[in-house]
């Protein structure tokens, strides 16, 4: 509208009149912008979280990996990447705290003395999966894949399951269950090791695209949660074997040249941060549980210890190369498979916009070297049903670059887990990785916020009143990192420099404390401290030098220890 002088003055009634339709407008304009801000606030984001399995810090391409990974690599790219962000160090506490916001020990999910706990321990009842606590705000929930938690799925709030029990074989399960009735098992066929009868990673994306059709066609609009749990790259080690011989050129030059090109890669794209180098190989690390017999049954190709590379036999060195391939070829077909699963939400008008996906590790890569299942066939393909193949402590610490050690123990090389925001609506693309520390009882804090679930600290956390008057459970272990998302700019370790993690696993402990962690191997280990914000791969051990900090962070660490062991024998 062009306004001239004559329009403006106190006593002319042309001004007034102006005057009148200009606020008539903004208001007008304003009542739009509420509709509009209101109308967004009643669609919540769908979620989609994808765990896989046993992955390492750097084996996908966004995170300075050789391994062909272009779906991960797209939502990366026009995603966050977190470069500290943690889990437990093992498979079944880490699900356990990704659903619940509370730390496997507090609710029995892991070990706690004197209290039935550990992988077969069962949860108070106050902590409830997020599925329940998603149901009365609208959302209906999905999961296909690993289970792993006690209870069954459709009985936590899942109103649809694909629960792939049998982790002992990628070709054809025995045992694996659909909306928790048991389903046939699969037969071995001559192209079962190929994988064009079942494969895992196939299998659970198919099965999770269903459950989306099945969505799409029962609840319209309404926000869904996708809990999609990869087996891969979990051993045993098998995998298409046409995709295993793409990656056995890519291997020949050993562990030591992977393990460096990678570190040059990573620090390419902005992942070097708070690293000076990558920490020196362990050669006496072997493997955290002694198997004699299975290194037995694997012929004298296997190595329980990442020794130099030109000190392998050449036998070894083929064998072990092919282990590496296929370990390769799983995450590729992970990858694929998340590509489909995407790729099927595009096609759903105006779902991928307001889709938050999220993907992370439930540890680091394992270091472990065993056979189960159906025993191993030395004469089968590297890859085949009937091989039973571990990656072993070479490749795991290639996978684990730049940090120390592997899945079970509390270094970084355990915890540390590559993790991958996307959020077209919201999230805007930077290349730049969140700096924040973060961890995966942060995970259902933040689906809780931006559902923007009502008074969420009073409806999640307070239960019915019991004799004796009203009583809580505990406020969430984690915290929101919906602020991350949000940011236009990358954010650097200075923010939230007093936030307090903590770990314990079969005896390895740690808790990290701002910049500063202490970390011990094992029960009877002494504390190492290290500096995290100037060496994240644990090289320089000040713990002599900085005894007053020990001290500080010990006791906090037992006093969350103490706290926790309450919380696991607490009934509500």
């Amino acid at each position: 509208m062009r306004i001239d002088r004559w329009m403006i003055g106190p006593n002319n009634p042309r001004c007034a009149m102006f005057m009148m339709l200009f606020v008539m407008a903004v208001h007008v304009t304003l009542l739009c912008f509420a509709d509009n801000a209101i109308a967004q606030d009643n669609q919540p984001p769908n979620v989609v979280l994808i765990l896989c399995d046993d992955l390492g810090y750097s084996d996908i391409g966004c995170y300075g990996g050789e391994i062909d990974t272009p779906y991960l690599d797209k939502l990366a790219k026009d995603g966050r990447r977190f470069s500290q962000f943690y889990n437990t160090a093992r498979c079944w506490p880490t699900r356990s705290a990704l659903l619940t916001g509370y730390y496997a020990q507090q609710i029995r999910r892991d070990t706690v003395p004197g209290v039935k706990s550990g992988g077969q321990g069962q949860r108070p009842d106050w902590a409830k999966l997020l599925p329940e606590r998603l149901l009365p705000y609208g959302y209906h929930s999905y999961h296909s894949g690993k289970w792993h938690i006690d209870g069954l799925p459709t009985k936590n709030g899942f109103e649809k399951s694909y629960s792939l029990q049998d982790h002992d074989r990628h070709f054809y399960p025995n045992n694996h269950t659909l909306d928790d009735k048991p389903l046939p098992a699969v037969t071995k066929t001559e192209n079962s090791d190929t994988g064009e009868t079942y494969y895992t990673s196939h299998e659970i994306a198919n099965r999770a695209i269903e459950q989306l059709e099945h969505h799409s066609q029962h609840h319209g609009e309404k926000p869904f949660f996708s809990f999609i749990a990869f087996t891969a790259p979990h051993f045993p080690l098998q995998a298409p074997l046409a995709t295993v011989e793409k990656y056995k050129q890519r291997y020949s030059d050993g562990w030591d040249v992977v393990r460096k090109k990678r570190w040059e890669r990573m620090k390419e794209i902005g992942l070097g941060q708070n690293v000076q180098d990558m920490s020196e190989v362990e050669e006496s690390i072997g493997p955290p549980y002694s198997f004699p017999a299975a290194i037995e049954k694997l012929g004298s190709g296997e190595v329980n210890r990442p020794i130099p590379w030109l000190m392998l036999t050449p036998e070894q060195k083929e064998f072990q190369i092919s282990k590496m391939a296929v370990h390769a070829a799983m995450i590729d077909e992970m990858d694929v498979s998340i590509g489909r699963i995407v790729e099927h939400i595009k096609q759903q008008k105006g779902r991928w916009e307001n889709t938050l996906v999220i993907f992370l590790s439930d540890n680091g890569a394992s270091a472990e070297i065993m056979v189960r299942g159906d025993g191993h066939d030395p004469q089968a393909p590297a890859g085949a049903g009937a091989s039973y193949l571990c990656l072993g402590p070479g490749w795991s610490t290639v996978s684990n670059t730049p940090f120390r050690r592997h899945k079970t123990w509390n270094h970084e090389g355990g915890i540390a887990t590559p993790m991958i925001a996307h959020w077209p609506n919201v999230i805007k693309p930077q290349s730049e990785p969140i700096e924040t520390p973060r961890h995966v009882v942060d995970v259902v804090p933040t689906i809780l916020e931006l559902a923007a679930l009502p008074k969420q600290a009073d409806s999640n956390r307070r239960v019915e009143p019991v004799e004796g008057g009203v009583q809580h459970p505990p406020a969430f272990a984690g915290e929101s990192f919906l602020e991350d998302l949000q940011l236009d700019v990358a954010q650097n370790t200075d923010v939230k420099t007093e936030r307090i993690l903590w770990w314990q696993h079969e005896g390895n402990r740690a808790l990290r404390w701002g910049e500063w962690k202490i970390v011990a191997a094992g029960k009877d280990a002494q504390w190492e401290l290290y500096n995290l914000n100037v060496d994240r791969s644990e090289t320089h051990d000040l713990a002599t030098l900085h005894a007053d900090v020990v001290d500080r962070l010990v006791k906090k660490w037992h006093e969350m220890t103490a706290q926790f062991v309450m919380h696991a024998t607490t009934d509500l």
